[in-house]
């Protein structure tokens, strides 16, 4: 399998440079490295990475409108928020753009390295201590609204499933823990996303908690 090919985008220089290191030293081409919003749409359009690290704030374009600008050219291009801000509109903002990470900077080598791993085997994935809170945004989005009723009622597996989905497990981490396949895990997911008429995990966890389908639980 070849390397997964990634672009850089962050307005700190000495930061870029470091994690290019660091994603070399683990066998990651870093085809192209930006320095604002706008560089990091052209590179993109010019390079076609397999993923892009994005950061939220950066001069002449932001970061969420950089990935909604890449997102609408290369739908195929997965993104990845790269950031100090756990701010819950930003992570909200971020997942509404298209991105399918949402990473802090604070986090330790080995968390960065699964969750890359979970992106390039196509996981959408965010900080563990973010979870929680894009939940209960999520959750106040459904309370303010008609939550759409469940076509068909889901199996016992999938509630099992949405149970460690809600708990910020990963679809490898949910396979282990249930003794299945991560494509066994990722046919259920899509059926639950239809059940629930949710657009991703996140929200499916969130709307299966209000309706009182799973019960909201700890750390995965």
């Amino acid at each position: 399998m070849s390397p997964m090919r990634v672009l850089l985008a962050d307005d700190h220089a000495l930061f870029r440079d470091g994690l290019a290191s660091l994603l070399q030293a683990w066998d990651v081409e870093v085809v192209g490295q930006a320095s604002d919003g706008l560089e990091a749409v052209e590179q993109a359009l010019a390079l076609r990475p397999d993923l892009v690290l994005m950061d939220i704030r950066m001069p002449r374009l932001g970061g969420l409108e950089a990935t909604r600008r890449i997102k609408a050219v290369l739908p195929e291009t997965k993104i990845a928020m790269l950031t100090v801000s756990d701010e819950e509109r930003d992570l909200l903002e971020a997942i509404k753009a298209g991105a399918e990470g949402y990473l802090l900077k604070n986090m330790a080598g080995a968390e960065f390295g699964e969750m890359l791993a979970a992106l390039a085997r196509g996981e959408p994935t965010i900080s563990r201590s973010l979870a929680g809170k894009l939940l209960r945004e999520f959750g106040r989005q459904v309370r303010s609204e008609p939550v759409a009723k469940v076509a068909t009622e889901l199996t016992d597996r999938e509630k099992e499933v949405l149970q460690h989905v809600a708990r910020g497990a990963t679809s490898k981490e949910v396979a282990q823990r249930l003794a299945i396949s991560v494509n066994t895990v990722n046919y259920h997911m899509k059926n639950i996303l239809e059940k629930l008429h949710a657009h991703s995990r996140a929200e499916a966890a969130a709307r299966a908690i209000h309706e009182g389908l799973v019960e909201p639980g700890g750390s995965p």
